[in-house]
Formats: structure tokens, sequence, C-alpha cells
């Protein structure tokens, strides 16, 4: 099938081009949201292709993988096509709700169109998804395989805009973390975050805009993976880390308390054992070398790109009917 979609999640994206269908992803000259393309920073297959905004009409297009309310908009504008009425779409959530959490409906809640896919069953339980159809894919991943080495004492964090998001992303967990081993965050929009909170240099070094390949070489290096993130939706690094083999240690909110055996690290919502966890994986390269290899049997178990892509297959030709 020929499918469109926006790159708007680049991990993600990373693991749904790897089917076997044709992905379309519209690409505008500035670049810009509605309009990224093909990625830069993973490698993607050559059936992801890229097509000028004003050259979609011409796409014989026959699924659409709406991930943001206003592209059901473009795709009005730039197919001449209604979603779920003219050409058949699914909504992908990749987001914990926000707000009046107990309470927040989700955008598409009031349609039976469009189905609502979720990432994960936390976030399937806690939107408020109406009326709308609703599925559970789950994440998968493109499996970087077993490659901890752990040789470092040092932790690492992968956080995006750590600044902006604040407390969701639990950033100030850092300057405790790192009082426990030296801390390596990795992301993008990094700059100010000593500043902002604290932080000392000789304790916490910074990794921006770090492609996929070498971030997985870097974090395979560290001895501990940590996952202080209070509110979001279960992170692609976490699962990343597991398939490398990486010994977790992880704040007890959201999917990740389903997610993540006790075996693979330490799940908790104290911080003071959060750090002493990382304190003795630290300590104990033995221990960690045993949790890593339960995170990674556990991640490709549950979140392999096999299952992930099957998944996925049966959805949209049950949609596409």
């Amino acid at each position: 099938m020929r499918i469109l979609l926006w790159h708007v999640h680049g991990s993600w994206t990373t693991s749904f081009v790897q089917g076997s269908h044709e992905y379309v992803l519209p690409l505008t000259a500035d670049r810009g949201p509605d309009g990224l393309g093909r990625a830069t920073s993973w490698t993607w297959p050559a059936n992801a292709r890229e097509v000028p905004a004003g050259q979609l009409r011409n796409e014989p297009v026959d699924l659409v993988v709406l991930q943001r309310p206003h592209e059901a908009d473009l795709v009005r504008r730039w197919l001449g096509r209604t979603p779920g009425k003219d050409v058949p779409a699914v909504y992908l959530e990749h987001n914990t709700p926000k707000g009046e959490v107990p309470s927040t409906r989700h955008p598409m809640a009031d349609q039976r169109d469009i189905p609502i896919v979720h990432v994960t069953h936390f976030n399937a339980l806690f939107w408020d998804s109406g009326r709308a159809p609703v599925h559970v894919i789950e994440h998968g991943i493109v499996d970087p395989g077993e490659r901890w080495t752990g040789e470092l004492p040092r932790a690492a964090v992968v956080i995006n805009e750590p600044i902006r998001r604040d407390r969701v992303t639990g950033t100030d967990l850092l300057a405790g973390l790192a009082q426990a081993a030296p801390l390596d965050v990795i992301g993008m929009r990094l700059a100010g975050l000593h500043e902002a909170y604290g932080l000392d240099p000789a304790r916490v070094e910074l990794h921006p805009n770090v492609r996929q390949d070498r971030m997985h070489r870097l974090l395979a290096t560290r001895r501990v993976y940590v996952h202080p993130m209070r509110w979001t939706s279960l992170g692609l690094s976490l699962l990343e880390a597991m398939h490398l083999g990486m010994p977790v240690v992880v704040l007890a909110t959201t999917e990740a308390v389903d997610a993540v055996p006790p075996e693979a690290g330490c799940v908790s919502v104290r911080p003071e054992r959060l750090c002493a966890a990382v304190r003795r994986f630290i300590d104990d390269p033995e221990a960690a070398q045993l949790a890593g290899k339960a995170a990674r049997a556990a991640a490709v178990e549950r979140y392999g790109l096999s299952r992930f892509l099957t998944d996925w297959d049966r959805l949209v030709q049950e949609v596409a009917r």
C-alpha cells in the first residue's frame, strides 16, 4: 500500500518505514514541521519517499496516518480528499494526555470514521477516546544489537528539550542523579541546562544533536541508563537502551511500570532509590551486566520490530478494506 504520513517522531517513524509498504512523506521548501521529508539523523530505506506538498494530489494514497489534529486539514488541502471518508485513515497518538488528565478528551473522540491508535496501554486507558474505535499497537524497535560494554562508570540519559519540558521529563532530578554518578545527557536543545538547574559541568556532560547510530555507541559504553520521565509516553530511548543490553534505572510512572521488569534494574517512584541503584551498578559491573541481559531479553520479546510491523499490517489492511 501507499501510506501518507508526516515525519513527526523520528524514532517511531524509523521503525514504521521498515515495513513492506511505500511511505510518502510530505516535503515543504522550508522543511518545517509540516514538511520535514526524510530523516537526516536516522537511516531510512528507499521505500520511504519525500514528495513536495504541491505534488501530493498526483499520489494515489491508500491510507493516511494522522499524528496531529491539523493534519486532517492538510490532507484536504494537499490531496483534495477527506480523511476517513475519501481516503482511509488512522490517528496515531504518541503522547500522554495533558491538563485535567482523568477527563482529557481526545481531539478525535467525537467521530467513528478514523480509529485512534495508541502506542501504549497506559495512553489508551488515560485518554478519553469517546466513541472513536481504539487500538493499541505497542512500540517496535530496530534492534541495534547487544552492544553494552559498560566500560565507563557513568550514567546516561536521553532527554529532548529538557529545559522547556522541565518536570515532565524529570529534568529537576538530574542534579541528584549526578551526585550518584557522572552523568551524560543526550538530546536536542540542551544549551543552558547547566545554568538552569545548577548542574556541575564536571559531573554532567552534554551531548547535543547526536545521530542515532552514534547515540547507540555512546550509550553502550556507559554503565547504566537512567529514565527520569514523569509524564511522557514510553520513551523509545529507554527501549533502545534495553535492546543494547544496558541495566536501566527508571521512574515508576506511566507505561514504564509495565514495560520494565524488576530484574532489568530498578523501577521506583522514590528518587533516593533510583540514586542508590545507580551507585550499585556503578560499583558492581557484574550486577550491571546481569540486569542488562534481563533488560534486553524483555525488550526483544515485547518490543521487537517483527511484532510491531505485523500488528500494523493487520490494522492497515482492516482499515483499508
